[in-house]
C-alpha cells in the first residue's frame, strides 16, 4: 500500500458544483449531472467526460463505503483545470493505494484516479477527509 500526498487542491479554485450523496443509487444522478456541469463549464469532450466519470464514481464508491456519511462531490475550476474534490467525515482513516492487489479483488479507485487524473492527492479539514483529481479542461 501507499498512499496519496497530502496536498490540498489549488484554494483559490471556483465552486461550480456541488453534490451530496447518502447511498450508492445515487452515483447515476451524479454521473448525468456531471455530464451537464461539464458541458456547461467546458468545451467537453467524450473522453474528459469518460475520465472525470470514472474517478467521480470511484471515489465517491471510496467514500461512501469506507467513509461517514454523507460523501460531498464538488467540481471545481482553477485556470485550465477542472478538480473533482471528494469528502467524507471519517478522519480516521487515510487514503491509500492499493498498488499490489490482486484484479479481481476490488480497491482499485485510487490506482485508476492517478491513471485518468493529471493530479491527485488528499487533505483534511476539521470535519472532513478529501480525496480530489484535477484534469485539462
Amino acid at each position: 500500500m501507499s498512499a496519496l500526498r497530502p496536498l490540498a487542491p489549488h484554494p483559490e479554485a471556483a465552486e461550480l458544483r456541488r453534490w451530496k450523496l447518502d447511498s450508492f443509487g445515487e452515483l447515476r444522478d451524479l454521473r448525468a449531472a456531471l455530464r451537464e456541469a461539464i458541458k456547461h463549464h467546458t468545451d467537453e469532450t467524450d473522453d474528459l467526460f469518460d475520465r472525470m466519470a470514472v474517478v467521480a464514481t470511484e471515489l465517491a464508491t471510496n467514500a461512501l463505503r469506507h467513509g461517514l456519511p454523507p460523501t460531498e462531490v464538488v467540481l471545481l475550476r482553477h485556470d485550465e483545470r477542472l478538480i473533482l474534490d471528494v469528502a467524507d467525515h471519517d478522519l480516521g482513516t487515510l487514503p491509500e493505494i492499493a498498488a499490489d492487489r490482486p484484479l479481481g479483488a476490488g480497491g482499485l479507485g485510487l490506482q485508476l484516479t492517478k491513471t485518468f487524473a493529471i493530479d491527485v492527492g488528499w487533505y483534511r479539514t476539521d470535519l472532513t477527509k478529501h480525496v480530489w483529481a484535477s484534469f485539462p479542461s
